[in-house]
């Protein structure tokens, strides 16, 4: 309900930026930095450990990501699969990108990859029947056990 409720971020701005320029990485739950990327915890996750690494830079086409950054996204991409394996050992992933609305990007303006953990048997009733995800895991002990991994490499 707080992801219907809520105002859709691309309404209000680049939630990205504004998660970057609030000054508290915890309560953003922005999980680690480089000089030209960042890791953080999708709110309103597929998964629990569900994240996204984007170039620090408001950039909306993946064309116009310079390949600086799309380095440091790729080492982010890989450092975020190790935490995960670490943090809850899931037996596959979906990584990918959404470019355009009609693709499925939520955050319009701003490119990012969703790191996706998944496990055998994820898929339940309730997403299916109930159109509702049930999640084990509440966000702050998601970004507690991947914050440590993350920051400590």
């Amino acid at each position: 309900m707080e992801y219907i409720e809520a105002p859709h971020p691309h309404d209000e701005g680049c939630v990205f930026c504004q998660k970057l320029d609030a000054g508290d990485d915890e309560s953003a739950y922005i999980l680690t930095r480089s000089a030209l990327a960042f890791v953080i915890l999708n709110a309103y996750p597929y998964n629990p450990g569900h994240l996204m690494v984007a170039p620090l830079r408001h950039v909306g086409d993946l064309e116009d990501v310079t390949s600086d950054e799309h380095a440091e996204v790729s080492a982010l991409l890989v450092r975020s699969l190790h935490a995960l394996k670490e943090a809850s050992g899931p037996d596959g992933f979906n990584v990918g990108v959404n470019l355009g609305r009609v693709a499925g990007a939520g955050v319009l303006g701003h490119v990012h990859w969703h790191v996706v953990p998944r496990w055998n048997g994820d898929t339940n009733f309730m997403a299916v029947l109930g159109e509702a995800r049930v999640l084990p895991e509440a966000l702050a002990a998601t970004y507690a056990k991947l914050g440590r991994l993350l920051k400590k490499s």
